[in-house]
């Protein structure tokens, strides 16, 4: 076996592992289910789905954004340098710039989040009751009107949860896949191996506040231990693709699409992060410097990975 494809058949195995483990952990361990949690118990479980929140924060900002608008940015480069030159014949330098200077990426980044929004509306509109929360749900979000004065706002609508939750693995399978294809088009195994631990340095907080999300929103185990399961293939699925087209024709529109693709999951990333996972952290009255404390500093982590991710 060659040494480039050994490492990176290990770096497939090292994703799978570590999405497994690190997201299995909150589903199996009954410790990690706020339900029935009370006291010093409840109030960790708080702390540390506030930490999670500022791992997703930094997540959607310092790795799928970024990395989206990159993308989207390189790939518009290519796009625009061939026709320079017939462009400069033909338009101004004026005109030129303001075409190159337009802020596609932002623009591709929007429309995932508003695609995901427009998504969740027809779902309420035309099905209201059909997505209907967990009990722990509709007891927080019952108790939510006694602490209105207190809170930064209603809890989210337990029939949005599940909805959400299922955007957040979507969102993240398809950033999954991308990274996982990136490992895989590496051409050397000192790249490869490098790419590889920048992704399981983040990848591992990431996939346990997946679960530990999943566990907060109500899901049953064995949709949970499902779910973990169908994304953790997500990446293992990147790298088997990147070896598939390694060495193929990069032309005919397949970066562009990849970048496009980013964009739309970034979008839909920071969607669920706003308006479901951070109003639910951050919407009860206790420790609000601790809650602040604990999104900081799960975002400073993602913030320090991004040195070398």
């Amino acid at each position: 076996m060659e040494p480039l494809l050994g490492a990176k058949i290990g770096c497939l195995f090292a994703l799978l592992a570590l999405t497994l483990v690190c997201g299995l952990i909150p589903i199996c361990f009954k410790w990690f289910q706020i339900e029935g949690a009370t006291g010093h118990h409840h109030r960790v479980l708080s702390l540390l789905g506030c930490v999670s929140a500022g791992v997703f924060l930094g997540a959607g900002f310092m790795h799928m954004t970024a990395e989206a608008l990159e993308g989207i940015e390189s790939e518009i480069q290519k796009f625009v340098m061939p026709n320079r030159t017939e462009s400069e014949g033909n338009f101004s330098g004026d005109a030129h710039s303001d075409h190159k200077d337009y802020p596609y990426g932002e623009l591709i980044i929007s429309l995932g989040f508003f695609l995901v929004f427009l998504l969740e509306s027809l779902a309420l509109q035309c099905c209201p009751g059909a997505a209907g929360g967990s009990k722990l749900q509709q007891e927080e979000c019952g108790g939510a009107h006694g602490l209105e004065l207190h809170s930064h706002g209603p809890r989210p609508s337990p029939s949005r949860s599940p909805f959400r939750a299922l955007i957040l693995l979507l969102s993240l399978s398809f950033h999954s896949v991308f990274e996982g294809l990136a490992v895989g088009l590496q051409t050397t195994v000192v790249a490869t191996v490098q790419l590889c631990v920048a992704v399981l340095a983040h990848k591992g907080l990431v996939v346990f506040g997946v679960g530990l999300r999943l566990m907060r929103t109500g899901t049953g185990s064995r949709w949970a231990t499902f779910s973990i399961l169908a994304f953790a293939l997500m990446s293992p699925l990147g790298v088997a693709l990147g070896l598939a087209v390694a060495g193929g024709d990069s032309e005919g529109g397949r970066g562009l699409a990849q970048a496009v693709l980013e964009g739309v999951a970034a979008g839909t990333f920071l969607y669920v992060t706003f308006l479901e996972i951070l109003p639910r952290e951050l919407a009860g009255p206790e420790a609000p410097l601790a809650k602040w404390g604990c999104v900081a500093a799960g975002f400073a982590f993602m913030a320090l990975i991004a040195l070398w991710a």
